[in-house]
């Protein structure tokens, strides 16, 4: 279905200035507000369709794009859900708040301006669920490429039995004496200085503007129940230990159809078996025979994808660092891939046979064996480290 040309909606011309567009648009937002045509679906259609076209005409650049390309220019520009209708009431009073405000509906009508209020010129609908926040162990391959979660979480839903509202039909509100519906009560303080107008959430009806009378059986009039929901939770490479993900609207869900919380989930790193981590490299211990660190071999070691094949040259002292490019964890935001060190141990065995006891001092004297021939590229492992991390 193709869309209404954005001129016609506003029954402006192409050379309508900025004040003829805003002076169109409040034309048709007072006569299809939502307030003024309760339950008819055309007019809130209407009053979408004509906050649409204002927010494209308004703004030069994206007016210019549909004056030359139409609908086409400026689909994912629009402001509200790329350029469609499909956008949520309260977006365009927060929007248009000049437009909004009760020197444009006014008082009588609107209780002081329709910012921020829901269709029923409440003040708010239902109080705000609580935040939650879980713990998600995570091992280091899964930090390492990042990995997809299925979670269970027992929180407050909102009730099945009356969609939320806590009542038990919908016809079981009414509105609420003590601020006519409005949500809230003023109180004006004459001083020195003039009129003080206290603005606050009326008592009565706690800001919705409407009172139960009979309430629901399954939740007693909260709109919510005890419940377990399944969440999917991406988690994204490179991850630290205390850093939390905000799940938007995932939390306990608000008190007769108030906004549900946050659900954070707070990431843990399990210890590994093999590696330590630092950033974005990794370290792990590779512990050698005397014979193989002096010859040389070639050994299959633990990384993040499985085993590899590192080759170690004769002579290789100990506490040698030996890099693995690429074998570390894959940043965040792909940012690349960090390295994995292996750190060289030789083994020292303790109790000797006679005969190994005869072998080893047959090499005391040998002149490979004497530790003075060290060279000074052969660093000690402290100075390797700081070369490392510095």
């Amino acid at each position: 279905m193709s869309k209404r040309d954005y001129y016609d909606i506003l029954g402006v011309g192409k050379d309508a200035s900025e004040a003829e567009l805003k002076k169109a648009y409040r034309k048709l937002a007072m006569k299809y507000h939502p307030d003024r045509n309760k339950g008819d679906a055309d007019a809130e259609k209407k009053f979408k369709e004509a906050a649409e076209a204002y927010e494209v005409l308004r703004d030069p650049q994206k007016k210019a794009r549909y004056d030359q390309y139409g609908h086409t220019g400026v689909n994912g520009q629009g402001g509200f859900g790329g350029g469609g209708v499909e956008f949520d009431m309260d977006d365009i009073f927060s929007r248009f708040g000049d437009i909004f405000g009760s020197s444009f509906f006014g008082d009588d009508i609107f209780g002081g301006g329709g910012r921020g209020r829901s269709r029923g010129g409440r003040r708010s609908a239902g109080t705000p669920g609580s935040d939650m926040k879980i713990r998600m162990p995570l091992t280091l391959e899964e930090i390492a490429f990042g990995t997809d979660k299925t979670l269970k979480v027992k929180k407050q839903v909102g009730c099945t039995t009356c969609d939320g509202t806590g009542a038990a039909s919908n016809s079981d509100f009414e509105t609420c004496g003590t601020c006519n519906g409005m949500g809230e009560v003023r109180q004006v303080t004459r001083t020195m200085l003039g009129q003080m107008v206290n603005v606050q959430p009326c008592p009565t009806c706690q800001g919705e503007g409407r009172i139960i009378k009979n309430k629901c059986k399954s939740c007693n009039g909260e709109g919510r129940e005890k419940g377990e929901e399944t969440i999917k939770v991406n988690i994204p490479s490179g991850v630290s230990n205390g850093n939390y993900i905000t799940l938007r609207g995932q939390g306990n869900a608000g008190r007769r159809g108030g906004p549900a919380g946050d659900l954070i989930v707070l990431i843990e790193e399990k210890e590994h078996e093999h590696f330590i981590r630092e950033g974005n490299n990794i370290y792990h211990d590779l512990t050698l025979s005397i014979p193989d660190a002096i010859l040389g071999c070639e050994k299959q070691v633990p990384t993040l994808k499985g085993k590899a094949k590192l080759r170690i040259e004769p002579g290789t002292q100990p506490g040698k660092l030996l890099r693995m490019r690429g074998k570390g964890i894959v940043g965040l935001n792909n940012s690349g891939e960090g390295d994995q060190y292996v750190r060289v141990n030789v083994y020292m065995p303790r109790n000797l046979s006679d005969k190994e006891r005869k072998a080893v001092e047959s090499l005391h004297d040998a002149e490979n064996f004497d530790a003075s021939n060290q060279t000074k590229e052969e660093k000690g492992f402290f100075s390797k480290m700081k070369d490392v991390f510095g």
